[in-house]
């Protein structure tokens, strides 16, 4: 079953540029990874105002995708990240989990 996963990050101050130009320069083995995991249909947007990234995707493998952050690969993009975004002490982005109210089809 596909389901869809929402949530929200915190880029730093003035690092929309270089947020940009990572992620238009992804490391190929992530996006296999994530492809592999069962994630498709990913987007982020920033809110300007408050430089706060909202995440959206579906994903038809929920164990894969919570056992990403056991990955090597996810961990290095995270560290390669954690100067422009807020982190937890592991550098994996600090988020917030949104759950859904509505959706139409």
């Amino acid at each position: 079953m596909m389901k869809r996963i929402a949530f929200k990050m915190f880029l730093n101050e003035g690092c929309k540029e270089e947020y940009i130009k990572r992620h238009d320069e992804i490391w190929p083995e992530l996006v296999i990874l994530l492809n592999e995991s069962g994630v498709s249909d990913y987007s982020i947007f920033l809110d300007e105002e408050t430089n706060v990234l909202f995440g959206v995707l579906k994903c038809n493998n929920e164990l894969a995708y919570e056992n990403l952050p056991l990955h090597p690969i996810m961990q290095n993009w995270w560290e390669y990240m954690k100067d422009i975004m807020q982190t937890n002490e592991d550098n994996s982005p600090k988020s917030i989990k949104l759950e859904e109210f509505f959706y139409l089809q």
